[in-house]
């Protein structure tokens, strides 16, 4: 009885993870908000400096 329940069991958890791991990196590939896009051009542009600085 138990021996049915496990493979049913196991095929669900596999499921579970691969959906956990999708929704994650779709979290991270989410579209820049207006505060992101404010920001990098700032950061870029002091990185740039720094590099300039130090050569």
């Amino acid at each position: 009885m138990t021996s049915f329940l496990i493979a049913p069991l196991v095929a669900a958890i596999i499921v579970a993870l691969g959906t956990g791991v999708l929704v994650r990196r779709d979290r991270r590939r989410m579209a820049p908000g207006a505060d992101a896009l404010l920001i990098e051009p700032q950061t870029s542009r002091g990185l740039r400096e720094t590099r300039r600085r130090a050569c």
